[in-house]
């Protein structure tokens, strides 16, 4: 076995970087390579990974290292880039399983919109053309790359859609930062996530995430931007500080649907690169993350940063009894207009997807040592300030 080829060695992953990317080692001005060494012991020392893990853990870290490289190259290659702004961009903010992927969905269908593609975000460079936006080679590669998913965790699917022309989530872009909950989701790795929740200084993440939309912008324009992750919580006055006029819908559900959810997902994508999965560790290591960061987020709103700002509240229940409605009342609390044409492709978009529709991903939280009154009783802030039933 050539060991090089599956190394989590900092060296490794930069100078293969550097390869990839034809000697590129400018990693600019904002942090990037002490983080990538903190997920990087993590990844060796706690995720508990089989060889595919491995293989998987140093892809994903490369590849976040090229772009990382990339997105700096093509700023100076292209300085019109730092001209673009950023205008009232639209944020859904939640729980994880909150309804905030398909809600995502949903609202792209507005061509007036602009979503972040998957295409892209896994291959940024160079900047995409409005021209080539549906043609463009990078993606095929983009798409080649969910056979193997689907192969090693069938059940994906039913639980998070997968595909290069479907909307990403800002957690997948502050992955170019090396600052994000997502590498605590795919793998075990409890120390890397103990800095993003106590110690990152996510001022950094923002500032380099407007450079991210700068960048997709620039030849691929659209009236505002259409964006989303539960990640958004853990900086949300960062967010504020970076985009004081943010509109941000604020889902919400009964907890305990999220943290059983939400574990269940997390042990079907661990499960991919490792032997070792403990569904009752990561419902009760979740939990209590997600507590704090929920609770820092509403601290964040009762103190009113960014007062400019709008945001709109959107219940789970409303949601999924009349989605159309919902959308309609996030655009008019938002203040954003509803075309026709619109409006019509929402509905057909909601119509050709129904709930379960590639398939039903059953859990129970017995099964992941979820006790409803304990969560609930975790959560009772944030229950009782938005009066949220049991499901």
């Amino acid at each position: 076995m050539n060991q090089q080829a599956i190394s989590l060695e900092k060296d490794s992953i930069i100078e293969a970087a550097s390869e990839q990317t034809g000697g590129l080692s400018d990693f600019g001005d904002l942090p990037f390579v002490e983080p990538l060494g903190l997920a990087l012991d993590s990844l060796v020392n706690e995720a508990k990974l089989n060889e595919i893990g491995r293989y998987i853990a140093r892809d994903r870290m490369l590849l976040h290292t090229v772009n990382r490289l990339l997105f700096v190259e093509d700023r100076k290659k292209y300085p019109q880039i730092q001209q673009e702004k950023i205008v009232k961009p639209v944020f859904i903010v939640g729980l994880p399983r909150t309804g905030t992927t398909i809600l995502h969905d949903i609202l792209g269908q507005d061509s007036t919109s602009r979503v972040p593609m998957t295409w892209e975000c896994m291959f940024p460079s160079p900047p995409p053309e409005r021209s080539s936006f549906d043609s463009d080679p990078r993606i095929a590669k983009c798409q080649a790359t969910f056979p193997d998913v689907e192969l090693l965790i069938p059940e994906f699917k039913t639980m998070h859609p997968m595909g290069a022309q479907l909307s990403q989530e800002c957690v997948t872009l502050m992955g170019d930062s090396m600052c994000t909950p997502l590498f605590h989701n795919q793998f075990r790795m409890p120390g890397y996530q103990d800095w993003v929740d106590n110690e990152a200084d996510f001022a950094h993440v923002y500032e380099f995430h407007y450079r991210q939309l700068q960048h997709f912008q620039w030849r691929c324009p659209g009236d505002r931007w259409m964006l989303k992750t539960g990640a958004h919580m853990w900086g949300l006055e960062h967010l504020l500080t970076q985009y004081p006029d943010a509109r941000i819908v604020f889902t919400h559900r009964d907890p305990v649907k999220s943290m059983t959810s939400y574990a269940s997902l997390t042990r079907l994508v661990r499960s991919m690169g490792s032997d070792e999965t403990d569904g009752k560790e990561i419902a009760a290591d979740w939990t209590q993350r997600l507590n704090q960061v929920l609770n820092h987020a509403m601290d964040v709103r009762e103190q009113k940063v960014g007062a400019d700002a709008k945001i709109y509240d959107m219940y789970f229940h409303d949601f999924v009894d009349n989605q159309f409605a919902e959308i309609e009342q996030i655009y008019e609390a938002l203040g954003i207009e509803l075309s026709g044409e619109a409006a019509d492709k929402m509905q057909q978009f909601i119509t050709d997807n129904p709930q379960d529709k590639h398939g039903r991903h059953t859990y129970k939280a017995e099964d992941f040592g979820i006790i409803p009154e304990q969560v609930r009783e975790t959560f009772k802030r944030y229950i009782d300030k938005f009066d949220l039933r049991p499901e």
